[in-house]
């Protein structure tokens, strides 16, 4: 079993203790006795001390939010409890030492299985990664190449300082178009078009909460379909990652999700008397795919979604492949201290979780939708509801061969089977080599 380690603040300060209480100011005496037991504590405390660069200093830890003492159990009892979770067997890595999200979920895409958690059922805002949960509602509902006028009422009730990707009121575009400004630039404009084309915003927030109940999401509550700050709405970690595994069993969820760059339609402009229609670059704004300036685009990733908004800080849903593994990792909430420490985080994450693959006891499991396995109904607290197990004896036939990633290379699409969903579906995981720049 992993026991967490607790460091020692390089940060002390006398001014401000742990209490929030000034300490009384000390007599001679006492400040010489001090000067004397830390000179002699230097004869016995080994010169080199680790630094560990994750240390905070304790009056700001003081005011961080704090997990709740119980959460959901959704996917075994563990993952219902505060703080990391792991369970290392002999030869196990360490996990990463340098993280600070709030909370995280390292699961196999394949298995279902949660490798190791971090305050997984923590209710926290989603930011742009709730667009996941909107693709999954929305995505299979409307005709990849229908097109649609944008109206002036088809933008309204975008929250202040928004991600766009430029839609135009006036101009028509494709709903495949509208896709690919919602996962490259994770524009709240083609959300709102695309929520009008669904029946409206309302509706489409009702469906999403829907969606999130079949999908066993039960920690979320959609109030905007675009992630956007509202009051109440509140994903977790856990939630995110079933999302974004049930987004991958559609071709298009993960063509949009792997696309790096592409074009997209501009305005519409009359020049020399002829009409003209532009369209200018876009780029995913997901950084572990594109790359950055300090940040490499990571090995084997293939989506999925990001996002920032002032209460969820950063977030972000990543799936990569490493020789026949298939992981998702889920991040919300960094301290903010390191750049794109969202992405490192994760990329962290990803690289102890293939390291530690076959070396761990799971802490618990991803749940499978309430309609898979026939089983009906949505699982309770503390009942997995899509165990790789279970589902292996509802499915004596399976379909697509034995559900296992088959070979990866430059040109070569891998084929994945989802066991715990019941139905041994198999969808491809484009490498990075395949990424569409179109």
């Amino acid at each position: 079993m992993y026991v967490r380690r607790v460091p020692i603040s390089s940060h002390y300060s006398d001014r401000t203790p742990r209490s929030g209480v000034p300490h009384a100011p000390r007599t001679r005496r006492a400040a010489a006795l001090a000067s004397t037991a830390f000179a002699l504590s230097l004869l016995t405390v080994p010169a080199a001390m680790p630094a560990h660069a994750d240390e905070k200093n304790p009056a700001d830890a003081a005011k961080e939010p704090k997990p709740p003492a119980q959460m959901s159990t959704v996917g075994g009892a563990q993952l219902g409890r505060p703080g990391t979770q792991v369970n290392l067997r002999k030869g196990a890595p360490e996990l990463p030492t340098k993280l600070s999200a709030r909370s995280w979920v390292v699961s196999d895409a394949e298995s279902g299985q949660v490798l190791a958690s971090h305050n997984a059922h923590w209710r926290l805002p989603p930011a742009s990664t709730l667009k996941m949960l909107f693709a999954d509602t929305v995505l299979p509902k409307l005709p990849s190449d229908r097109e649609h006028k944008v109206l002036p009422s088809d933008l309204e009730g975008m929250g202040e300082g928004s991600s766009l990707v430029g839609v135009k009121e006036g101009e028509s575009y494709s709903v495949h178009d509208l896709w690919r400004g919602v996962f490259l630039r994770s524009g709240n404009d083609a959300v709102h078009v695309l929520a009008a084309m669904n029946g409206g915003v309302d509706k489409t927030v009702e469906e999403m909460n829907e969606k999130a109940r079949a999908l066993t999401a039960n920690d979320t509550k959609v109030v905007s379909p675009d992630g956007y700050d509202r009051p109440g709405q509140v994903s977790s970690a856990y939630d995110l990652t079933l999302f974004a595994r049930a987004g991958l069993q559609n071709k298009d969820f993960r063509e949009y999700a792997a696309t790096a760059s592409a074009k997209f339609p501009g305005e519409t402009k009359k020049k020399d008397g002829k009409t003209k229609r532009e369209s200018f670059q876009i780029q995913n704004t997901n950084r572990l795919l594109t790359g950055d300036v300090g940040i490499d685009p990571y090995p084997g990733i293939a989506g999925v979604k990001n996002g920032s908004t002032t209460n969820a800080g950063n977030t972000f849903t990543g799936v990569a492949q490493r020789g026949d593994r298939v992981l998702l990792v889920t991040v919300m909430h960094p301290d903010g201290e390191e750049p794109h420490g969202v992405y490192k985080e994760t990329a962290r994450l990803l690289d102890w979780g293939f390291d530690a693959a076959g070396k761990v006891e799971p802490v618990g499991e991803l749940a499978a939708p309430s309609s898979a396995g026939g089983g009906g109904g949505t699982p309770k607290d503390g009942e997995a509801g899509g165990s790789s197990h279970a589902a292996a004896r509802t499915d004596s036939k399976p379909s697509g061969g034995a559900g296992m990633a088959v070979g990866i290379t430059a040109g070569v699409l891998v084929l994945l089977g989802l066991v715990a969903y019941g139905v041994h579906r198999r969808w491809p995981l484009p490498d990075l080599a395949r990424r569409h720049r179109r």
